[in-house]
């Protein structure tokens, strides 16, 4: 049996959004260790959010001369 996952958010200008998922349906390998599943989860929550709120972003690094 796969372990569920549910992701919650909130904001002020929409009620709550959740949705529980399997690892298996996020293509999360349950074996690894519990550092990688927690990278992988935090990236795929960060693409969910961004989903449902149509959000895009980008992060720009300069170096200074």
């Amino acid at each position: 049996m796969s372990k569920l996952i549910t992701f919650t958010f909130n904001t002020k200008y929409t009620d709550q959004i959740q949705e529980t998922f399997s690892f298996e349906q996020l293509g999360i390998n349950e074996q690894l260790p519990s550092d990688e599943i927690k990278k992988q989860i935090d990236h795929l929550f960060k693409n969910w959010v961004c989903d449902r709120l149509n959000l895009s972003y980008s992060i720009v690094v300069e170096e200074n001369e």
